[in-house]
């Protein structure tokens, strides 16, 4: 049977399905590269009629910034990225703080009227997949008034929850709009080669054969599955997989023999900048299992998980070992997502390491500034509470902070600071902590 006769009557063109929206709606979208463009279109097509219309995404890649759009949706969301940034900046976003999350659950402060989502075309039991973008799909439909579904022909089929009824589904809409890739990352050699030494670092010294491994979204560490293939029966637990995890797999270096959460299983609600051969080795692996990201960051289920290790990026770490990784002062860069669980979980862990990893300084606005800074900013946001990171590492070395002193910690820190910068540390260093 032809998949468009399966949905029968639901299928309709994206400007009737939109005609759902209410003023006063809450309208989340999906997230990220799983964003329905076609959908998207739709909805702003909509904009001169509609009001107080909430807008739920996280790094959409839509433009939700167009003239009159303001006066019609106000865009909500507990991360940033490169899209809603310029938003935020021009007060047109609510940002909501989530780092709570409890499986089936909608986070506090999040609400779903409305949910947009891509999926499969239904196979032969009426099942869609939600493709490489699970996300939280399977909680934002579950507590939706109308599910709308934008079919993709091609997306990959993986175990775990990643599937949904098409009786779950009210209007089914075939897209006029291909789907947009994200955004390549713009990195200098300078910055590439830092990424190589602090993967090394990791790769070779702070993870072991037998651990499971949760890897930030970042520049710095998104890149250490290609760092890994010396080591042996790996896990994976983490909300993104990104590129190299899969190769790992099929090369038998991830095996999750050791995991004590979904054991043999690689885990994770989504996979980004993964390379056509590697969605080919997930698409209907058993060894992958997508999971909505209230389960993956479920802090319940991650402590009985043993040998974790939490690896996450930052962008700027203080002297007694705080991590902000989401704010630049009170101005907020992008969110919480699972850090903080992460960081708090592989410190339980028995034997678990939290590790925070951040080159040792930028440019900023044409500035060289240090990332090891001898106080955070006024209004920045903690992400990793001191007591909870182990370990921070960047291109001149690994700073070991767990069990260690305020006066300890500081020196360490030093240690891999940027060498420009290690004179005014130690200055602050000595008037701070009397070093």
């Amino acid at each position: 049977m032809d998949w468009r006769d399966q949905c029968g009557q639901k299928l309709v063109s994206a400007q009737e399905a939109v005609n759902i929206v209410q003023n006063g709606d809450s309208v989340q979208f999906n997230w990220l590269h799983a964003t329905p463009l076609t959908l998207c279109e739709a909805l702003m097509a909509r904009r001169e009629e509609l009001r107080d219309v909430k807008v739920g995404t996280i790094g959409p890649l839509f433009d939700w910034d167009q003239p009159g759009a303001d006066q019609a949706f106000t865009i909500q969301t507990p991360y940033l990225g490169v899209t809603t940034r310029p938003l935020m900046d021009k007060g047109n976003v609510d940002f909501i703080p989530v780092m709570y999350y409890r499986h089936g659950e909608l986070p506090p402060g999040i609400i779903c009227d409305v949910y947009m989502t891509p999926v499969s075309a239904p196979d032969k039991h009426g099942y869609c997949s939600f493709g490489s973008g699970l996300f939280m799909s399977k909680t934002m439909a579950a507590a939706a008034r109308t599910v709308v579904a934008e079919v993709h022909e091609d997306f990959i089929r993986t175990g775990g929850e990643n599937y949904i009824h098409v009786s779950e589904i009210d209007y089914f809409v075939q897209p006029t709009t291909p789907p947009a890739a994200l955004p390549a990352t713009q990195r200098s050699a300078e910055e590439v080669a830092m990424t190589e030494v602090i993967c090394t670092l990791i790769a070779t010294e702070l993870i072991h054969d037998g651990d499971t491994v949760q890897i930030g979204l970042g520049s710095v560490s998104s890149p250490i599955g290609m760092y890994l293939g010396n080591r042996n029966d790996l896990g994976i637990h983490t909300e993104v997989i990104p590129g190299g995890i899969a190769r790992l797999v099929k090369e038998g270096v991830i095996t999750g023999k050791y995991k004590t959460v979904n054991p043999g299983k690689v885990v994770a609600s989504a996979g980004i900048g993964l390379f056509p051969d590697e969605l080919d080795i997930i698409d209907g692996n058993p060894n992958f299992e997508f999971y909505d990201f209230t389960y993956t960051d479920d802090l319940r289920i991650l402590v009985n998980q043993e040998n974790y290790v939490a690896i996450n990026n930052a962008l700027a770490v203080d002297l007694g070992g705080q991590a902000c990784s989401e704010s630049f002062g009170p101005f907020m860069y992008t969110g919480t997502g699972g850090q903080t669980i992460f960081t708090i979980t592989a410190a339980y862990s028995n034997p678990g390491r939290s590790i925070i990893v951040t080159p040792s300084s930028a440019m900023v606005k044409g500035r060289h500034i240090s990332r090891i800074v001898p106080t955070l900013e006024p209004g920045s946001v903690v992400t990793a509470q001191r007591a909870f990171v182990d370990y921070v590492v960047t291109e001149y070395g690994i700073a070991e902070l767990r069990g260690k002193s305020l006066k300890q910690r500081a020196a360490t820190l030093i240690e891999v600071a940027h060498p420009d910068f290690q004179a005014d540390l130690r200055r602050e260093a000595k008037r701070i902590y009397h070093i």
